[in-house]
């Protein structure tokens, strides 16, 4: 890779957080996890795959994930957000835009995340067009602490660098 002139960089931050509920399944990253509940939301309330969205949108100075895909459409209602997320994609290519890297953390106290992370990490590569080694992926808990700490909710924070094309 040759060296970037480093005023082509975009940096962005996203995050995301939907309360749990009964149902099924959970999404996150785009993979389904076999668990009686999942994210309250309009789409597949996939908080991850949000996150990384809202976070290559503000580095391209685009307004976020709301503004292009209203929770009021029923064009969304259930869509799978790895569709967002390749929509996403194109919309910072079409801005003269590259994708360097991401990075995110999942916070939940449920489900067991770890197993789970090679998957989500090829999934978000598939619709980024990214290598998978310019992905990273965490994920913590809350310790107990507020609504994602009692296990009623899922958050995760995601930032990204962008280089002009």
């Amino acid at each position: 890779m040759k060296p970037t002139n480093l005023s082509s960089l975009r940096i962005g931050h996203g995050y995301d957080i939907h309360r749990i509920v009964n149902g099924g399944p959970l999404v996150l990253g785009g993979v389904e996890f076999s668990v009686e509940y999942e994210l309250d939301g309009h789409s597949d309330a996939d908080c991850l795959t949000h996150a990384i969205c809202d976070a290559l949108l503000g580095a391209a100075g685009l307004p976020d994930i709301g503004h292009h895909f209203s929770n009021t459409d029923p064009l969304y209602e259930n869509i799978n957000s790895q569709k967002l997320l390749q929509e996403v994609t194109r919309l910072i290519k079409e801005k003269g835009y590259s994708i360097l890297n991401i990075d995110a953390s999942l916070i939940a106290e449920k489900p067991q995340i770890g197993e789970h992370l090679n998957s989500m990490k090829q999934t978000l590569a598939n619709s980024t067009g990214l290598p998978v080694d310019n992905i990273g992926l965490k994920a913590t808990t809350n310790e107990g602490i507020d609504d994602i700490g009692q296990g009623l909710a899922i958050a995760a924070h995601a930032v990204c660098l962008l280089t002009a094309s």
